[in-house]
């Protein structure tokens, strides 16, 4: 792989790798670069290198996991002041590793990849977990069945405290389905970034940069069907009109079933229309 390449193919040949190979933030910071086209991903991570090797030197004699983790919140959140962004949590800044590291503040996911990546330099073994509307990380050590919140300063919580939260969030009728505890692999906790990404661009109307996210989400997960009505669907808005009836038509030949499949018809249908006119 040539320093000449553009992030999005830095990015897809790290996710080719064995999955136990794939470096999250690597993978991460080539994703950062498609905004940020001068940022040096080496520094980066050998900024996280120095924090490991800083946080390894604090670790406990007893390497029992729960005093693990807590010397890894004492580095990260008291000594290091890494916090989640309350604030202005929609700013597009809180999805970049980058601006993460260097700011010290970020939202659930972003915080859960700089905790993932110390436990891993240190030999502790976690992985990321996808609740709804929120992001955890767990250890992978047998038999420990708890979960980290890295937004909330290293909060320790069990499988009863994911429940109530995802209660607090969604409603008493809300529940905690076993898929929500699955620890999450490499490239969807990337799309899971760049999700969080285009709904903030949507929000702000950058559509460009919208594009962008989803872009590298169909570069990453090419199955995530939703992002081809999506991308046609702007395409769509935009006036580029050939460009939406490939993207809808896909969609509705991978989800022909889909609830809004009516809806999308009658989308190509207006298209065809204004395409047969002379």
């Amino acid at each position: 792989m040539t320093h000449s390449a553009l992030p999005q193919e830095r990015l897809y040949q790290e996710l080719q790798r064995p999955t136990d190979q794939v470096s999250l933030a690597r993978a991460a910071l080539f994703m950062a670069q498609e905004d940020y086209p001068h940022l040096v991903v080496d520094d980066y991570l050998a900024m996280l290198d120095r924090m490991a090797d800083t946080l390894h030197q604090r670790l406990p004699a007893d390497r029992y996991p729960l005093k693990i983790i807590r010397a890894i919140n004492d580095y990260l959140f008291a000594d290091l002041n890494f916090r989640g962004n309350s604030i202005d949590y929609y700013d597009p800044r809180n999805s970049f590793l980058n601006e993460v590291l260097d700011r010290r503040v970020g939202i659930p996911i972003t915080l859960s990849l700089v905790y993932l990546e110390l436990a891993q330099r240190i030999g502790f073994p976690m992985a990321g977990v996808s609740l709804p509307g929120h992001f955890l990380i767990r250890p992978t050590v047998e038999g420990m069945n708890v979960f980290v919140d890295p937004f909330h300063q290293g909060e320790v919580m069990f499988e009863h405290d994911c429940r109530d939260r995802i209660k607090q969030m969604f409603g008493d009728s809300a529940q905690l389905e076993p898929q929500h505890l699955v620890s999450v692999a490499p490239s969807t906790f990337l799309v899971r970034m760049l999700t969080n990404l285009k709904l903030i661009y949507l929000q702000k109307r950058d559509v460009p940069k919208a594009l962008n996210a989803i872009n590298r989400i169909l570069l990453i997960c090419p199955q995530a069907v939703g992002e081809w009505r999506d991308r046609g669907l702007i395409h769509y808005q935009q006036g580029q009109l050939d460009k939406a009836q490939l993207d809808l038509e896909r969609y509705l030949y991978q989800h022909p079933d889909a609830a809004d499949a009516f809806e999308i018809r009658r989308v190509i249908e207006q298209i065809e229309r204004v395409q047969d006119e002379p």
